[in-house]
């Protein structure tokens, strides 16, 4: 359905565009006016130290060339492997132009965004690492992830000249990096928080070094900041459609943005899944970005949905159709080319800046991120006073699925490594409560899921209700300099998001698993609870 026909078609679309161009709201976020968000003087002064993705969109004129000779170096020294260690905003853009571009070089992405001891081995391993560079980004410096990686990373490469950071100027990443020797320091504008900075030197570094044709993207993003511009103020903006239809939507009840992908562009839908869910989830308030969610009949999904499709040309998502026929909202974008996801960054960017206008919120701070970190130190500083991590609970499952009501949506939380098998058995789970009890899921690995929905979930509206899977890691991975490594680690932020959660009054069971052969137990219990028939995909 074009922007078009969702106007025509649609009451909660069309009257929001209407108030957003009332408004004068396209101008506004283009005159980089704070209060169109808030009237709060120290609120407005913050918001405006946040619109610097603004003039990157289409690049800085020094950058292209100072990337493309960087990549050129790295490649010339022989290396073929290159790890982003970073978490949220930091990973995900990279995350997304390593699936897109997959086959555009030889210089292999891998995203290290997990503190799980298996994971950390996996990827920076004792030994093997001298054709990797390791790429430390962190906006603050701070992000104890984030500085745990680079700990490990300093231990394990056979020299600094294998380790590059990306960060704000200032940082205490960049006076260390600079003063330990690392092959390059990279300083981005302060003034771009992390879920918009795609097509800062955060994304952008990143592409360049597997080969990607970063003006080409720029380009695309340049381009379409253009087309968002307060020349166009009505279906033709695809930023005030776009902006209209979730929030719109959203207002109306609507607040499950379901957002179907291609296959090829299925992390970029984990990127719109921060951007949406840490700009918009505060205040009692927030749309809740459904993805990865398999496409359905329509009759499974409630009246809370409304869909957003972003497929590649050449490979349609299939059962479109049918929602728009069963008379669910719908809008539909295409992307011609993969270039083109340039232009899609900046598109949802501002979209999502001009939705928080329509809800009344801050689209650019996320004010209960820091609730979990706070008692995730808070355990570790009584490991480190002596008291023992408790076992894993054994929650009841059932008596969690039982509370979801209409309107609900479940988040499956998983403190666990990163794992095939595991992320096919959660999907299943996913299926077998939507089908049965016509709610929205969501599913995440910890910790790399609090910096992208954890705000939506403490911050947003109280429909969400959390199934948390821990394990015990058999082994631990030493963080160095430190007196806990990455098993205490995750288990405590699993247990500071659980404490979080629970003080904000969330329904959450956390619940211990071993492997995907406990998923297995999880599915079927779940299926016997909900009465639904066999699917005969048991076996995971």
């Amino acid at each position: 359905m074009t922007p078009a026909d969702a106007y025509a078609r649609f009451d909660a679309m069309r009257e929001a565009l209407n108030e957003l161009r009332d408004a004068d709201a396209v101008q506004r976020l283009w005159d980089r006016d704070a209060s169109l968000w808030s009237d709060d003087s120290e609120v407005q002064a913050a918001i405006a130290d946040r619109l610097g993705w603004f003039d990157v969109a289409g690049g800085q004129p020094e950058w292209s060339g100072r990337l493309r000779e960087f990549a050129d170096g790295v490649e010339a020294d022989g290396i073929d492997r290159v790890v982003l260690a970073g978490m949220g905003g930091s990973s995900l853009a990279p995350d997304v132009f390593s699936d897109v571009f997959a086959d555009q070089h030889a210089t292999r992405l891998v995203v290290l965004d997990s503190t799980h001891p298996d994971a950390v081995r996996e990827i920076l391993p004792d030994d093997g690492l001298a054709t990797t560079l390791v790429v430390v980004s962190s906006k603050s410096g701070t992000t104890a992830e984030t500085r745990a990686f680079a700990l490990r990373a300093e231990r394990q490469v056979p020299s600094t000249r294998h380790l590059a950071a990306i960060t704000d100027p200032g940082s205490n990443l960049a006076e260390e990096a600079g003063a330990r020797g690392w092959r390059a320091v990279f300083t981005n504008p302060a003034d771009i928080g992390g879920r918009y900075s795609a097509l800062s030197l955060f994304g952008m570094v990143p592409a360049a070094l597997i080969g990607v044709d970063i003006d080409a993207v720029w380009r695309s993003g340049a381009q379409m900041l253009t087309a968002c511009g307060p020349t166009h103020e009505g279906i033709d903006n695809p930023a005030l459609t776009l902006a209209a239809f979730m929030g719109g939507h959203a207002r109306a009840g609507r607040d499950k943005l379901t957002i179907l992908t291609s296959p090829a562009l299925d992390t970029f839908a984990d990127w719109l899944e921060q951007l949406i869910a840490e700009s918009t989830g505060k205040q009692g308030t927030g749309i809740v970005p459904v993805v990865r969610e398999p496409v359905a009949a329509p009759t499974v999904y409630g009246d809370d949905r409304a869909f957003v499709v972003v497929e590649h040309r050449a490979d349609p998502v299939p059962g479109i159709d049918e929602l728009q026929e069963a008379g669910f909202p719908v809008l539909r974008i295409t992307v011609d080319d993969r270039h083109d996801i340039g232009g899609e960054f900046v598109r949802w960017e501002a979209a999502t800046a001009l939705a928080g206008g329509l809800l009344g919120i801050d689209p650019f701070d996320q004010p209960n991120v820091a609730e979990s970190k706070q008692n995730t130190n808070e355990v570790l500083d009584e490991v480190a006073a002596g008291t023992t991590l408790p076992d894993p609970e054994d929650g009841d499952v059932d008596e969690l699925l039982a509370s979801v009501e209409t309107g609900d949506y479940l988040s499956i939380q998983a403190y666990l490594a990163p794992d095939p098998k595991i992320a096919d058995g959660i999907t299943e789970l996913r299926m077998i409560v939507r089908d049965n009890l016509k709610v929205a899921t969501t599913a995440g690995w910890g910790p790399r899921f609090l910096h992208s929905t954890g705000q939506l979930h403490k911050g947003g509206p109280n429909s969400v209700v959390v199934l948390q899977l821990v394990d015990v890691p058999d082994e631990d991975v030493e963080i160095p300099d430190r007196d806990h490594g990455f098993a205490t680690l995750i288990r405590a932020q699993a247990l500071g998001d659980l404490r979080s959660l629970r003080s904000h009054d969330r329904r959450v069971v956390q619940r211990r698993v071993a492997g995907p052969e406990d998923i297995v137990r999880l599915i079927g219990d779940a299926r016997a609870l909900l009465h639904k028939p066999m699917s005969g995909q048991d076996s995971i």
